[in-house]
């Protein structure tokens, strides 16, 4: 049985993997930081598809805080007027916001 939660998450991080070098070009920091928080996403939705109870609530939770940073990452650089096409990106992030909402209520 497929973990759709993981799979749109693995979309997530190839929607943004081009985004990466061109927020880099302005803010290596932000870039970083946007990479970091995707990764988390990824890990933290299997980690937590593997566990049971309160520990597997947390990650999920965790995922959410940080699909929540790549949302903000992505404010950021549109706010510093980086044009990023983040589309995509974005429908990508309230889909699996929405599962995770759903994964820890």
């Amino acid at each position: 049985m497929t973990f759709v939660a993981y799979n749109v998450s693995l979309e997530l991080v190839r929607e943004l993997a081009p985004m990466v070098p061109l927020i880099k070009k302005h803010d290596r920091d932000l870039a970083d930081q946007l990479r970091r928080a995707a990764s988390s996403v990824v890990l933290n939705i299997s980690e937590g598809s593997g566990r049971a109870g309160g520990d597997r609530r947390r990650s999920f939770e965790i995922a959410s805080g940080s699909a929540r940073e790549v949302l903000a990452a992505l404010d950021t650089s549109a706010a510093w007027g980086w044009t990023v096409p983040s589309d995509r990106a974005r429908d990508l992030l309230d889909q699996l916001l929405a599962m995770l909402w759903r994964m820890t209520h």
